[in-house]
């Protein structure tokens, strides 16, 4: 019954803004883990990249018949040049999506203490 008091306390816009963020809450955090599962797959894609690179350079230069790798150590630094710019991006969506999961929860509990004190918000509606 006290739970009844407090959600007829409550704003209906705050329980409703309380609602979705806990709805969105465990995706933004299962979007963030696998943002980070990929990240750490670019890096281990251009740390091996870069292992190949360098032995297909030793490979040319031991080998006795002339052939010529050049352009494909050409193709695995162009390959590894889009994975860093797809890791930038992650990243950078990443360090929003942090940003904004940051910024939700310190909208939340500011709306909380203004809640708890019995002050209400300018523009939410009043009991």
């Amino acid at each position: 019954q006290a739970a009844a008091r407090g959600m007829a306390a409550e704003p209906r816009g705050d329980a409703l803004s309380d609602g979705l963020l806990e709805l969105l809450r465990p995706g933004v955090r299962e979007v963030d883990g696998q943002v980070q599962a990929v990240r750490e797959s670019q890096v281990e894609l251009r740390e091996q990249i870069d292992r190949l690179a360098a032995e297909l350079c030793r490979v040319n230069e031991e080998q006795k018949v002339c052939l010529d790798l050049d352009p494909y150590v050409k193709k695995l630094l162009n390959a590894r040049r889009r994975v860093v710019l797809v890791s930038n991006i992650l990243q950078n969506a990443q360090e929003r999506l942090r940003r904004l999961n940051h910024s939700v929860a310190k909208e939340t509990a500011r709306r909380k203490a203004y809640l708890e004190s019995g002050i209400y918000l300018p523009g939410s509606p009043s009991k």
